[in-house]
């Protein structure tokens, strides 16, 4: 089952980024390419009959895999990028966090109004990002046609927040 293949992988940082916090590290999982192609390969499975015509990768580690699954749909691929990193025309998104705020952007040309569009990133913690992302697309014309992370971390409730947006939520391995 590629739940217990990811977890089995993944490494747990204890006290990171700060004291009581136990961060799962996904970055093990990059030094083996036959669970990388296996975690893509289950996001397709678990994809079909979904619309997708774009996938947008959540900076930075929604890269990793984001790009992977656009290529194998054989969609496009867009960043979603914090403030300041992309080089065309934007447009921006502010959201809060925990304590102050941040912004997220996507170029103006991502995608055509209309497009679905699967919003990836590689953990599921608050939703607080892909939120953000979610209300950034529906702005821009887009609809979000579901979302699809690697981990999901249960106890901080990120599934109930983007749920209204759309059920169409895709977690490989959940805590």
């Amino acid at each position: 089952m590629i739940a217990d293949q990811i977890k089995a992988v993944i490494r747990d940082i204890p006290d990171f980024p700060k004291p009581g916090i136990i961060f799962k590290d996904i970055t093990p999982i990059l030094k083996e390419p036959k669970l990388c192609e296996d975690i893509v390969d289950a996001f397709i499975g678990q994809l079909q009959g979904t619309r997708v015509d774009v996938v947008a990768g959540v900076e930075s580690r929604g890269f990793l895999f984001g790009l992977t699954l656009a290529n194998k749909l054989g969609v496009p691929f867009v960043p979603v990028r914090k403030a300041g990193k992309l080089p065309y025309s934007v447009k921006q998104k502010v959201y809060e966090l925990e304590y102050g705020s941040a912004t997220i952007e996507l170029h103006t040309d991502a995608f055509e109004p209309g497009q679905h569009v699967l919003i990836h990133d590689d953990l599921l913690a608050t939703g607080g990002t892909v939120t953000a992302a979610s209300e950034l697309i529906h702005e821009m014309g887009g609809v979000v046609a579901g979302y699809s992370f690697v981990v999901g971390l249960n106890f901080l409730n990120g599934k109930e927040k983007i749920t209204p947006v759309s059920d169409n939520i895709i977690v490989l391995a959940e805590y």
